[in-house]
């Protein structure tokens, strides 16, 4: 299902995007913290909608997105034109591999494809986009110990198995988890995803538990105040 996504201060199209706006996505986006980034870093931007709200959080910082797709990655530099934030928003056709940049990022955001192993799909944009195998993972933490800056942050979203499988390679390129938080779709189901933050800092593990849902239907309080500010319906 394709067209176009409201928020409060953007609109995204989707048309062309083999992955579509997701929860998982917008979760990360509106979690995913630094003290003052300048510069950031979003890998597979696919519809440019975490990119998007990383602007709208962000005002004083440069956001660049990499996508690996070309369909999406110019229509995500279309939505960027189309934003508010546009003189701060670049795309770039290519992938996170080859992506080449003198540039330090204060903080890279993901929410990478994460099927490990699973049936791909048999369209292949939309296997690319949900699919990676560990060597995908192992790339994407060489890459950001490459380019991240002394103070900077490592945020992604991911199924528990591959969040653990990240944090363990991280320590390859001395990034350590800073902060884990377990999404459970409600109190009384096991979580799904983790949302990981990895830097070279040394303070403790700060470790939290995040409820979509409160009944069915019905979003946890905390789901709607934490996306307010983008959802035209909270």
């Amino acid at each position: 299902m394709g067209g176009v996504f409201r928020f409060k201060e953007f609109e995204v199209e989707q048309r062309d995007c083999a992955m579509k706006i997701n929860t998982d996505g917008v979760l990360l986006a509106a979690i995913a913290q630094h003290s003052n980034p300048l510069h950031i870093l979003d890998i597979g931007t696919g519809t440019g909608v975490i990119a998007m709200m990383m602007a709208q959080r962000f005002p004083g910082a440069l956001v660049d997105a990499v996508e690996i797709d070309e369909p999406a990655a110019m229509r995500a530099q279309k939505n960027f034109i189309a934003s508010p934030f546009a003189c701060r928003l670049h795309a770039v056709h290519t992938s996170m591999e080859a992506y080449d940049t003198p540039k330090k990022y204060d903080l890279i955001i993901s929410n990478p494809p994460f099927f490990v192993r699973d049936l791909k799909n048999p369209e292949g944009r939309k296997s690319m986009a949900r699919h990676a195998d560990e060597s995908f993972f192992e790339a994407l933490v060489q890459k950001a110990g490459t380019i991240l800056s002394a103070e900077g942050l490592l945020w992604l979203i991911l199924p528990v198995k591959q969040a653990d499988f990240v944090v363990d390679k991280a320590r390859t390129q001395n990034l350590t988890l800073l902060k884990e938080i377990s999404i459970c779709s409600d109190a009384g189901k096991p979580v799904i995803r983790k949302i990981i933050c990895l830097g070279r800092g040394s303070t403790p593990l700060e470790q939290e538990r995040f409820c979509i849902y409160e009944a069915e239907g019905v979003y946890t309080r905390a789901y709607k105040h934490l996306l307010k500010d983008f959802f035209l319906a909270f």
